[in-house]
């Protein structure tokens, strides 16, 4: 299979050249005039795509052509649109009299922070196979990543009522984002190890085989453990990601949609527990059901309702970049990015972000299935799915089709850790695409053909 390596510089190129246009654009139809910032937030962008295609280039030339660009411009695209929100932020603090600080500087700095850790899991994780070898300490790191919050003081660790934060001075990191990637490198490693005797060391119930506990317990223990946790802290997003991570995880593994039936089971038991359970959830279900009615409440469905106007006022072709009013939707560039893309974008522009999240897990699928090792698959199909859980858990959200989670899109919402978390899992993805699309090391022999004096004498019978 050709490296497309050249293919990958063309469409990074088309990513670049859109993400330029775009900010032009935002600034050329809020400001009337093009600001000097826009140059270097282009200019930061573009060097930090050359040095990720570089490293590619370098440290995993079969990789997949297409996952990078997509990442790439659905994180130009964040950047465009960050920038959008903060000129609006601005605007309004100039009318009330005060200054507001841009945000858009800060996730450019995020963004090239991401760039070193993408560059250090490319160069230093040349196979993915190694991470079997810190399967278990993965596990544990990561159920210490999300308990480690809800140990902390509130002043420490709590962002708008949820406890999943780390405040250092001015800096703070949600760990759970990184934790996710640890679940799923723990999940991978315990199954592949335990694979066949899920499908035959077990007890039938009911008709169904199951495994014995002491091979499942881990993968269940630690799922529960975390989304324990996360409900604790009030973080139910984040827990409906872990949970369904390692359910699919287990369905890829054993190839048994009755994993499914059963997770969906103890999944809905769960939510009526949690309804019952926290006042928060309860009150996330009422702005669900109807936003306006909860609209000037404490906590209410405002939020939930400036989305939903924001989209329809983007329609089909949307107003145009620049020509919104994205501001004015509650936490616009991290929880609702997605409804100021649809409103400045429309339906169509919002469509075409989701099918590049589509483009990635797809690709990444792809490769997952190709490639020749049973971790691979997993930690592949994990990842994959991950990608694809969390944009429908986001956007399902915002346009009111499941209660409001408050999980940041990838690439596009702003915040570090998010972006952090991501970008190793391209990395991941780009190093398992790498191993699966790899010439075999050893070519196809074909066999000599003996000389035409030394072929034997056949007998051939001509037709009458």
């Amino acid at each position: 299979m050709p490296a497309g390596r050249g293919t990958e510089l063309r469409l990074l190129l088309f990513a670049v050249g859109i993400v330029w246009c775009a900010f032009l654009l935002v600034d050329a139809n809020a400001l009337a005039r093009i600001d000097s910032a826009v140059v270097g937030y282009g200019a930061s962008f573009t060097a930090v795509v050359a040095a990720a295609h570089l490293a590619v280039r370098r440290w995993a030339p079969h990789a997949d052509p297409l996952i990078l660009p997509c990442t790439a411009l659905l994180n130009g695209l964040g950047l465009v649109v960050i920038h959008r929100i903060d000129l609006g932020l601005a605007e309004q603090a100039g009318q009330r009299g005060k200054v507001y600080s841009a945000v858009a500087g800060q996730q450019v700095l995020w963004t090239v922070v991401a760039l070193v850790l993408f560059l250090a899991v490319l160069g230093f994780v040349r196979d993915h196979r190694v991470l079997t070898r810190y399967g278990y300490l993965a596990g544990l790191a990561g159920i210490v990543a999300v308990l480690l919050p809800a140990l902390l003081p509130a002043s420490l660790s709590e962002v708008n009522g949820a406890k999943v934060w780390i405040k250092i001075g001015p800096m703070s990191i949600q760990p759970g984002e990184f934790a996710k990637l640890l679940l799923i490198v723990f999940t991978a490693t315990t199954l592949v190890a335990k694979r066949e005797l899920f499908r035959v060391a077990g007890r039938k119930v009911l008709g169904i085989e199951l495994p014995r506990a002491r091979d499942l317990g881990p993968i269940i223990i630690a799922a529960l453990g975390c989304v324990a946790v996360l409900a604790f802290e009030k973080e139910l997003g984040a827990s409906l990601l872990f949970f369904g991570i390692v359910l699919v995880m287990i369905y890829l593994a054993t190839e048994r949609a009755i994993w499914i039936y059963a997770g969906l089971t103890v999944f809905v038991g769960g939510c009526v527990l949690a309804y019952f359970l926290f006042n928060h959830v309860r009150q996330r279900v009422a702005n669900w059901l109807d936003p306006l009615a909860t609209y000037d409440q404490a906590g209410g469905g405002y939020q939930i309702a400036q989305g939903l106007f924001g989209l329809g006022t983007g329609g089909m072709g949307g107003t145009g970049l620049g020509a919104g009013r994205p501001d004015i939707v509650p936490e616009s560039n991290t929880d609702f990015i997605t409804a100021s893309i649809g409103e400045e974008l429309g339906f169509l522009g919002l469509a075409a972000v989701l099918m590049l999240y589509l483009l990635i897990a797809l690709r990444g699928m792809r490769h997952a299935l190709a490639v020749r090792d049973s971790f691979g698959k997993l930690l592949g199909g994990g990842l994959a799915f991950t990608v694809v859980m969390q944009i429908f858990v986001v956007v399902g959200g915002v346009t009111k089709l499941i209660p409001e989670t408050g999980i940041t899109a990838p690439f596009l919402s702003k915040g570090g850790s998010s972006l952090l978390a991501n970008y190793i899992l391209v990395a991941l993805l780009l190093r398992i695409s790498d191993a699966a699309r790899q010439p075999s090391a050893t070519e196809p022999v074909q066999a000599a053909r003996a000389p035409l004096a030394d072929a034997g004498t056949v007998l051939v019978k001509r037709p009458r």
